[in-house]
């Protein structure tokens, strides 16, 4: 599973999900990619889950790129705890993703089988997605 390998804080405020992706929002890398179109936290669990579901369906053909990492510790407090005394300890970490952000990309296989791959990835994620092209423009690296 992704997680940092170190914080320079152990516990962080939950934030908000406002606006578009302004990062990460086309395909870079791959042929095709997995776009959230609604905001969502994604666990280190759930990409991993995506992962593999797309790595085994490709039969392990093509390349997979994760385009999302998990940098924020979520908090919980133990079951029936009082209020006060603190905040929780650090539970699991998960990935902020904005709608437009493409988390999972794919490339050196079929559209069929890209497309299939992603649909099987989606249904480990909590946010609704898109399937998404590389366009023309993006491979010299320009918008």
């Amino acid at each position: 599973m992704l997680l940092p390998k170190r914080v320079k804080y152990r516990r962080v405020h939950r934030g908000r999900m406002k606006g578009k992706a302004t990062r990460g929002n086309f395909v870079a890398y791959g042929e095709y990619g997995l776009m959230a179109t609604e905001p969502s936290w994604i666990t280190s669990n759930q990409i991993e889950a995506a992962r593999i579901a797309m790595t085994r369906y490709t039969k392990r053909g093509g390349k997979v790129w994760i385009k999302i990492f998990p940098d924020k510790p979520v908090t919980e407090k133990p079951a029936e705890t009082r209020m006060g005394s603190g905040k929780g300890s650090p539970e699991y970490w998960v990935a902020v993703v904005k709608p437009g952000r493409v988390m999972f990309e794919i490339a050196g296989v079929s559209e069929e089988t890209a497309r299939e791959a992603m649909r099987l990835a989606s249904h480990k994620l909590p946010c609704k997605t898109k399937f998404v092209y590389r366009e023309a423009d993006t491979e010299t690296g320009g918008e």
